[in-house]
């Protein structure tokens, strides 16, 4: 049996917002959060959130990774991950390190790739002179 108490995040049961539940507010939380539900608000999580094929979101995330199978209509900040499920339905801005998008997913909006720079050598690089 996993010991849940021993202050470890990543050992930590998730918090889970059920299907059928429906929430207005604001989410913080330390470790990782899934959305089966719905959520008129905004989460900031320091860990994983998911939102699965019948969560529905609509606001703000601020997290590390997500992953998004359901429908949601936000502005996102994601520290690293962000992957697009083929049942996803996104509306809004994202700006992610990494980006996964499967074929199926629909994506409405914009994504800016945070740490990524684009300088002058990404286009000068093949040439002589």
């Amino acid at each position: 049996m996993k010991n849940y108490s021993n202050g470890n995040s990543e050992s930590q049961v998730p918090n889970i917002i059920s299907m059928g539940t429906k929430i207005t507010g604001e989410i913080e939380s330390d470790g990782d959060v899934r959305i089966d539900g719905s959520l008129s608000g905004k989460i900031n999580a320091k860990g994983k959130v998911v939102i699965g094929k019948d969560g529905v979101v609509d606001g703000e995330i601020h997290c590390k990774n997500i992953d998004i199978s359901g429908k949601v209509n936000v502005t996102m900040e994601v520290k690293e991950l962000t992957v697009f499920k083929a049942t996803a339905i996104f509306t809004g801005d994202v700006t992610t390190s990494k980006i996964s998008i499967e074929t199926g997913a629909l994506f409405i909006g914009n994504c800016k790739m945070a740490g990524m720079e684009t300088t002058g050598k990404i286009k000068n690089e093949g040439k002589k002179g």
